[in-house]
C-alpha cells in the first residue's frame, strides 16, 4: 500500500514546477480555499427562501466542520505520519508544516462542508462545494505538503462527521431553534 501511495503522491506532485501560473493557482487554492468556503457558507445566513431550513443546514455545516477537525485531533494522538517532503518524496512549493501529515485538515474541512450540504439534499450547493473540496485536496498533494492517502483520510473524516451531525443534530430541536433564529 505504501508503495502505491508513494507513487501516486510523487506522480501528482511532479505535475508541479512546470507552470508558474498553475503553481500559483494551487498555492492560492491551498491557502484561501477553506476560508473562502467558510465565507460562502456564512454568506448564506441571510437568504430569504426556506430561511429556517437553510440556517439549519448552515449550522450543521459548521458543526460538521468542527467535528471533523476534532476527529482529526484524536487520530493525531495515535498516527504520527511524516510529511512526504521530509521523506524526500516530494518537492515543496510552500513553507514546511511542523504538524504530522495524516489526516489532512484541509481535506477534512472542505469535504465536511460539501458533505453537510449533500446529506441535507442541497445538491447544487453541495456539488459546487464538492468540486472545490476535490481541488483543495488535489492542491495539497500538488504543492507537496501531503500524501494522497492523507487527503483521502481527511475526506473520509469529513464525510464521517457529516453523517454523525446529520444523525444526531435534528432540525427543529431546542438548540436548532435557538441557533437558527440568531440575526
Amino acid at each position: 500500500m505504501y508503495g502505491l501511495d508513494d507513487l501516486a503522491t510523487r506522480t501528482l506532485n511532479h505535475l508541479s514546477g512546470h507552470s508558474p501560473i498553475m503553481d500559483g493557482f494551487m498555492i492560492l487554492l491551498s491557502e484561501v480555499g477553506i476560508p473562502l468556503m467558510v465565507a460562502l457558507v456564512v454568506a448564506q445566513w441571510w437568504v430569504r427562501t426556506s430561511r429556517e431550513h437553510t440556517r439549519h443546514v448552515l449550522v450543521s455545516s459548521g458543526l460538521t466542520f468542527l467535528l471533523g477537525l476534532a476527529l482529526n485531533q484524536v487520530i493525531l494522538l495515535f498516527v504520527h505520519r511524516m510529511r512526504p517532503y521530509d521523506a524526500g518524496l516530494t518537492h515543496l512549493l510552500v513553507a514546511p508544516n511542523p504538524d504530522y501529515s495524516f489526516p489532512s485538515d484541509h481535506a477534512t474541512a472542505s469535504f465536511a462542508i460539501a458533505a453537510a450540504f449533500l446529506v441535507h439534499r442541497f445538491y447544487r450547493r453541495g456539488l459546487a462545494f464538492l468540486i472545490v473540496a476535490f481541488l483543495i485536496a488535489f492542491s495539497r498533494v500538488y504543492i507537496g505538503i501531503h500524501y494522497l492517502t492523507d487527503v483521502i483520510g481527511g475526506a473520509t473524516t469529513g464525510l464521517l462527521a457529516a453523517y454523525l451531525v446529520r444523525k444526531f443534530y435534528r432540525e427543529g430541536n431546542w438548540l436548532d431553534q435557538r441557533l437558527t433564529r440568531i440575526g
